[in-house]
């Protein structure tokens, strides 16, 4: 096979610190590659406190969990990949030692650590939570003893003894010398795939409970990537700098360097920063049985081995900084994407709370000029209205009751019934007023609750305590009696000489005709028809004079029910003038009241406004300054992954 080859994108170099730090105390967990570049934990506990600052404990705690892990002098690898790829076989063949895949369903295993020992021991760790720290202490009670010699029948024994779904692990110590240096293979679940968006997650929080330090992606030779397998891909080799993938069954594969070569590319035009190898745990195990050294190199097993020794020695230097430029940048970014959403969005929430309580102000005292106006010519409106209807009412019923006083006189002498028909009249006429200005006084409140309704609701009630008050001044005290008219009388004396006057036309008359018969001018004929024509003459006359008393009454009722109407018509007149003042003073002085609180309101919301305006831009330069801090840390972070990769 051929040698091995990294593949995968570089970034820029730069300074590794822009901010001088304070100095922290001397970590017990140096090493002497550490402390000839120790800027890499500068930035990261600059990162870490950052988050705390910001509020994010949960990313704060899991970057000081990676920093704590890259000062350990092992190195983690966590093979992960797809099932049935071949994950198992690969470390086996790395140490050379059947340790994992030791159950019948060896994709369902539980996962295991292989680290180094002097001698072959083998644990079932139960952890208390599947989001317990693989690498946290536990006691004795824990750790399950399994037999190293016959791995799998023990480990079934021991799971068996769990509760089903418990958290474990086995932990696998074996003396090799590849392990001798530091590494630590984990053989980790497979992966499921179709990649749904919970996939890297769970490969992300799988890999910082085991304490990963690397990840090796297991992939069968000539097995094309998905576009769901490069997104897991991707996501690791954010976090996880130095990212292996292995291409494993190479022997199996018709032609293994095409197929190495178009994953390369792949993952290159993916833009994922991934080392690629082919490998065959077959030719590995049969050439260490045989002692094939050719063989051997032949697998690819002896380029991977010596590039996992290299990022072992990488660990506190290279990888240690790549990874705390990776997990900074990530970090600030995550910080950063929040503050620059609220920054853009700042320009959007002009509206805020004083912002639209304002405009709401400012609307409520253009509605409430539009509503000075609005009431003051319904006032005048319904003045007007009421005036007329006022008069009209007055009229007819004036003209209803001279028509009956009419009808009365049309059959009784104003002689004989003036003392009955005078205390009707006065009745009539009070009962007249009395009416008209109870209705007055009923128009005048509807006009008072007609004006008031042009007030906004927020207003309340804007009613006047009473609006009968401005009308009692018009109300007739009581009608004036009105004297029986003159009536000239028809003495005895008066009566004879009409009679007499009537009475000579008869004799005449009837004289004459009976002088054509032979008789006397004065006969008892003609003196009959005198006395028939006398009589005539004074009925005629009585009838006369009762007419005229009549008329006389009846024009001396319209008289005074003329004066009447017109006291009345007055007083109404009076009363709805005094009723429009007082009400148009009432909803003057209302809407003084509802402008000077408008007023005060808008003051108010305006010293509010410009409060929030100033508040917000002060919010906007903390975001700014913030976010130019972040992008100072965030370049720190790149100029380690710089330095990393030079």
């Amino acid at each position: 096979m051929t040698s091995w080859e990294a593949a995968g994108t570089t970034a820029q170099t730069g300074p590794a610190s822009l901010i001088p730090h304070p100095r922290p105390a001397p970590d017990p967990l140096r090493g002497a590659a550490v402390a000839a570049d120790p800027w890499w934990m500068d930035t990261m506990d600059a990162v870490i406190r950052t988050c705390r600052a910001h509020g994010r404990a949960d990313l704060a705690d899991r970057l000081a969990r990676r920093r704590a892990r890259l000062l350990h002098p092992q190195l983690r690898v966590l093979v992960v990949g797809a099932a049935q790829q071949g994950r198992s076989r690969l470390v086996n063949a790395l140490i050379n030692a059947a340790v994992c895949g030791v159950l019948p369903d060896g994709d369902a295993a539980v996962p295991t650590v292989v680290r180094h020992a002097d001698t072959p021991v083998a644990h079932l760790v139960r952890r208390d939570s599947a989001e317990a720290d693989w690498t946290a202490a536990v006691g004795l009670q824990s750790r399950l003893p399994l037999v190293p010699e016959r791995l799998g029948a023990s480990l079934a024994e021991a799971a068996a003894t769990l509760p089903a779904g418990a958290p474990a692990h086995v932990d696998v110590g074996v003396p090799r010398s590849l392990l001798a240096g530091g590494l630590v293979l984990i053989d980790a679940p497979a992966l499921d795939f179709p990649a749904t968006g919970g996939t890297l997650a769970a490969a992300r929080d799988l890999a910082d409970r085991a304490g990963a330090d690397l990840i090796l992606y297991v992939s069968e030779t000539g097995r094309r990537f998905g576009d769901d397998e490069l997104a897991v891909l991707a996501g690791l080799g954010q976090v996880f700098p130095g990212l292996l993938v292995v291409l494993t069954k190479a022997d199996y594969a018709a032609d293994w360097r095409r197929d190495l070569a178009e994953s390369r590319l792949r993952l290159n035009q993916a833009g994922i920063p991934a080392a690629v190898a082919a490998v065959s745990s077959s030719l590995r195990a049969h050439a260490v049985r045989s002692g094939d050294e050719a063989l051997n190199r032949e697998s690819g097993f002896t380029d991977l081995i010596v590039h996992l020794r290299r990022m072992v020695e990488a660990k506190p230097d290279r990888l240690a900084r790549a990874t705390a430029g990776a997990l900074g940048r990530l970090a600030l970014q995550e910080l950063a994407g929040p503050l620059r959403a609220e920054l853009e969005n700042q320009g959007d929430t002009v509206s805020s709370d004083a912002a639209a309580h304002l405009q709401a102000t400012h609307r409520r005292l253009d509605d409430l000029r539009k509503c000075t106006v609005r009431w003051q010519n319904r006032l005048s409106d319904e003045v007007a209205d009421l005036m007329s209807d006022i008069e009209h009412d007055l009229r007819e019923r004036v003209k209803a009751l001279l028509a009956e006083s009419d009808e009365f006189f049309a059959t009784n002498d104003p002689a004989k019934s003036w003392d009955e028909f005078e205390p009707w009249l006065r009745e009539a006429l009070q009962e007249l007023a009395t009416t008209s200005m109870t209705w007055l006084a009923e128009r005048t409140e509807w006009m008072a609750r007609r004006t008031a309704d042009m007030f906004p609701p927020e207003a309340g009630d804007v009613l006047p305590p009473t609006a009968l008050a401005v009308t009692d001044g018009g109300v007739l005290q009581g009608v004036s009696t009105l004297d029986a008219p003159p009536v000239a009388t028809f003495t005895p004396g008066q009566k004879l000489f009409i009679g007499l006057r009537g009475s000579y036309g008869g004799v005449v008359m009837f004289g004459l005709a009976t002088s054509l018969a032979g008789m006397s001018l004065i006969n008892p004929i003609s003196i009959g028809g005198g006395a028939l024509f006398g009589g005539k003459s004074v009925r005629d006359e009585s009838k006369t004079l009762l007419k005229r008393r009549q008329t006389e009454a009846r024009n001396a009722i319209r008289q005074h029910v003329d004066d009447i109407f017109t006291k009345l018509n007055k007083d109404a007149r009076d009363s709805v003038r005094r009723a429009q003042r007082a009400l148009r003073d009432h909803f003057t002085a209302v809407t003084e009241d509802l402008q000077e609180e408008t007023m005060e309101s808008l003051r108010n919301a305006k010293a509010a406004a410009d409060r929030d305006t100033a508040a917000r831009q002060a919010h906007g330069r903390r975001l700014r300054e913030e976010l130019t801090r972040l992008a100072e840390l965030h370049a720190q972070a790149q100029a380690l992954t710089d330095r990393a990769r030079a």
